[in-house]
């Protein structure tokens, strides 16, 4: 049983047609460059594949369905592009449900026709270089002057840092007796003076996924770039948390069953002691192993991206997705390592790769160690 209809199917055929013509045969110089080409963007965007959920008045493919969100995820997982397609995930999927809930009618049109045709990438910038998962303590601040807030503070580990043109900045606004109120959310843009890109991290996995730092000095950010009230912006990243963290869950969920896509074609043809390594116990049994957990979450992941589209997923289910989803991308992807003994520690093979990638993904978007204290509260009540 599926949750997608004819309409979603057509839509994942002609992704994976762009994937495998505009993004495939690229990867590995991405990966070597440390980013993805920013041409990409534009393309996806001219074929409809940014922005789904944007107004058609806008540019965008105006359908808040989630379930052509995943069927992109699902795609770049199973063409193994990795850090670049994590890139055009938090364009789609993270960032721009701010713009769409909370850009005033002048924001909107001044930002969300670029962001649907690719010639706005977009960013968010939360974690700090002190303050890790506790978005409360953000040392970034936000200092009122006339019709403009000075911006001065740092940021890292940014998806899109170096490619981005809009940044989502959580700032600090207020004293810090005022709690979750003393945050706001300004959009910075490229080129604003004081705004500095530092290092395009150097990481162990997701290389074309540009991760970078960013500095705010004395930045001037017209108050006519505030998304949504001053005051709001922690309540604003709790309540847009739920779809990214699904977002990365079935993703998660996405790569783990490509690895075993990769693993069972490798296995068949690869041979030992003179037999192809399909025939051994060991592969059988590892195989059913990593396909049974799959198999058994798909139905969860299924029902919280409808859950999503009601409106009704909750804190706690997302969460739980995002933890057992990333999990098990982690997990799968090491068992079906092991059985491409050496090559599966080399490039040669998308299974590599996908290991070093997967290891972020326990951390990024909430660590494990957080999404199971949300857990924790709904089972303690």
């Amino acid at each position: 049983m599926t949750i997608y209809d004819s309409d979603h199917e057509l839509f994942r055929d002609s992704f994976r047609s762009f994937v495998e013509a505009e993004m495939s045969p690229h990867v590995e110089r991405w990966e070597r460059d440390g980013i993805m080409d920013r041409s990409v963007y534009v393309a996806a965007g001219e074929h409809g594949f940014l922005g789904m959920a944007i107004p058609e008045e806008f540019g965008g493919g105006g359908s808040r369905d989630f379930r052509f969100n995943a069927v992109l995820n699902e795609e770049i997982a199973r063409a193994g592009i990795g850090g670049g397609g994590m890139g055009m995930m938090l364009h789609n999927d993270i960032t721009t449900p701010y713009f769409i809930e909370y850009c005033t009618d002048e924001q909107r049109e001044r930002w969300l026709p670029g962001i649907a045709s690719g010639e706005l990438i977009t960013a968010i910038a939360m974690t700090e270089p002190g303050t890790g998962s506790d978005l409360q303590a953000i040392a970034t601040t936000a200092r009122a002057d006339g019709d403009e807030w000075v911006v001065n503070g740092a940021k890292t580990f940014i998806t899109n840092g170096i490619n981005s043109d809009l940044v989502i900045v959580a700032c600090r606004t207020g004293d810090a007796d005022d709690g979750a109120g003393a945050m706001s959310l300004l959009v910075v843009e490229r080129g604003m003076d004081g705004f500095e890109r530092g290092r395009n991290l150097d990481k162990i996995g997701q290389h074309s996924a540009d991760t970078a730092e960013l500095f705010f000095d004395d930045v001037r950010v017209p108050a006519s770039n505030v998304l949504g009230e001053v005051g709001r912006g922690f309540e604003y990243l709790t309540s847009n948390l739920a779809q990214e963290r699904l977002s990365l869950g079935l993703f998660g969920v996405a790569v783990a069953r490509a690895a075993i896509d990769w693993t069972v074609e490798y296995v068949k043809e690869r041979t030992a002691f003179g037999k192809p390594l399909a025939s051994f116990q060991n592969t059988k049994f590892e195989l059913a192993d990593v396909a049974t957990e799959v198999d058994v979450t798909q139905p969860f992941i299924d029902r919280c991206v409808m859950r999503l589209n009601a409106g009704e997923l909750s804190a706690a289910d997302a969460a739980k997705a995002k933890l057992w989803g990333s999990e098990l991308q982690l997990r799968v992807t090491d068992r079906c390592l092991q059985l491409f003994g050496g090559y599966g520690y080399t490039t040669e093979y998308p299974i590599g790769p996908a290991y070093a990638d997967a290891r972020v993904c326990k951390i990024y978007g909430g660590t494990s160690e957080i999404m199971k204290t949300i857990i924790s509260k709904e089972v303690l009540g």
